[in-house]
């Protein structure tokens, strides 16, 4: 399935459950909130997305507590969760789907590899699903792809979820 069709179903299921949608972005540098924007029903469904890439920004726009990304790094499920936290709380969206990565060429400034990326979702009853992918010996543009790929796929089965329901 292509990544629009999955974008399209996304809004669709958004729409049968009137839910609004935004992200927050690190490593995917908008890609998943681009890729949602071009689906029928994206300007009802989708508010926009936060594009965070550096720490002083995940911070200062997010809210992501500058204590845990020194002791931590950026890169880690704890950030990709309040990310997604903080996307929630400074949007108007029912939804919210935050992804921090290494796309590399090179590791990060933490020694992370390229590859390792954590994904979260929060929603309306405020639980939220972090899961952690590592796309080893992908290119650049390969790991964004399948950064995205496996967001949109985690935003569909949060979407799908009786938790997020009205």
């Amino acid at each position: 399935m292509s990544i629009e069709h999955q974008a399209r179903r996304i809004l669709e299921r958004a729409k049968a459950r009137d839910l609004t949608i935004v992200t927050a972005e690190s490593c995917t540098a908008g890609a998943v909130a681009t890729t949602l924007s071009k689906a029928p029903s994206a300007g009802e469904y989708l508010h926009g997305g936060f594009v965070t890439y550096t720490k002083q920004m995940k911070s200062a726009v997010l809210g992501v507590s500058m204590k845990l990304l020194t002791q931590k790094g950026a890169v880690c499920a704890e950030v990709a969760e309040e990310m997604a936290i903080g996307a929630l709380t400074r949007s108007p969206a029912d939804i919210a789907i935050a992804v921090t990565g290494v796309a590399g060429p090179e590791p990060d400034e933490d020694g992370n590899p390229v590859g390792l990326v954590f994904c979260s979702a929060i929603g309306l009853e405020r639980k939220t699903m972090t899961v952690r992918h590592f796309f080893e010996g992908l290119s650049r543009e390969g790991t964004i792809k399948a950064t995205v790929e496996e967001t949109l796929t985690r935003l569909e089965q949060f979407a799908n979820s009786d938790e997020n329901k009205k």
